[in-house]
């Protein structure tokens, strides 16, 4: 994560922190509180620690709590102590890393919760923000969720474009067989009854049902009758994933795990400097 992380230092630090240098000309040891702010899921805690060892190895910090801790507003959660500069740059980009990643945790698990007692796996999507993925997949897994492929290379997963392309779902699953690794599975995204019934004989080792209604899905499930994994997807939130969990499908997938989760509260507070 290290390339990743220098990469937002350097969108945040051109060449240097006008602000800081302005107001600490010299060098001068510190100590500043990591406050949550609201309640929720803590996560990314090695991400923001790291950020400031890149601008500076001599940075201490003792944490007060680990990624997946429930925290609770007004909870001091570590104390970082090093040059207040670097404390002053380091600021905001640990923070954002921090804030994101509790978000997506917190959010994914109040989602995971009401699948709680079901054969359901909650998934991830691949809508995540450029080039934070990693942070973002992470999140969804402290939160209590399961990661989906993580990237194109991953696995086989034929959507509408692909089977457009290739004329057809009997067609893509056909071409996919004589391409892909026997070791891969092969998913079909479909979108109507007629779909699932050609996924099926076409030897689909997972069906993800995308934007169907409940009794179509309902439908489904008894077209497929064990022959495929069952995926559920398409505008799958917080707010309506409840309806899903009557049908016994395996995966329910959403992409607001990732690109609708609010961030999560959480400050920098009480800097002063301390003596060596």
């Amino acid at each position: 994560m290290d390339p990743l992380i220098l990469g937002a230092l350097k969108e945040d630090i051109t060449s240097e922190d006008v602000s800081t240098n302005s107001v600490m000309p010299e060098p001068k040891l510190g100590e500043v509180e990591l406050i949550c702010k609201q309640d929720g899921i803590i996560c990314g805690l090695q991400v923001f620690a790291r950020t400031f060892e890149l601008l500076d190895e001599d940075v201490e910090i003792t944490f007060f709590a680990k990624d997946g801790d429930e925290v609770k507003k007004g909870q001091k959660m570590a104390v970082v102590r090093g040059d207040i500069r670097v404390l002053l740059c380091g600021e905001r980009t640990a923070l954002n890393y921090l804030q994101r990643m509790s978000g997506i945790a917190t959010y994914t698990n109040g989602v995971a919760k009401l699948l709680a007692g079901t054969k359901t796996k909650l998934l991830d999507t691949r809508k995540t923000s450029p080039n934070n993925r990693i942070f973002e997949k992470y999140a969804v897994r402290i939160g209590g969720g399961n990661n989906h492929r993580y990237n194109l290379t991953d696995g086989v997963l034929l959507k509408d474009n692909h089977i457009g392309a290739a004329g057809g779902v009997k067609q893509a699953v056909t071409m996919a067989k004589e391409y892909a690794p026997f070791v891969r599975k092969i998913e079909v995204e479909v979108e109507n009854l007629s779909m699932v019934r050609e996924a099926v004989e076409a030897g689909a080792d997972i069906i993800m049902l995308d934007n169907m209604s409940h009794e179509d899905m309902r439908e489904a499930m008894n077209i497929i009758g064990g022959k495929a994994l069952v995926e559920v997807s398409g505008n799958v939130t917080k707010e309506n994933i409840a309806k899903i969990t009557d049908l016994g499908v395996d995966f329910v997938s959403s992409g607001a795990l990732t690109h609708s989760a609010p961030i999560m509260d959480i400050s920098l507070k009480n800097l002063h400097p301390v003596q060596e």
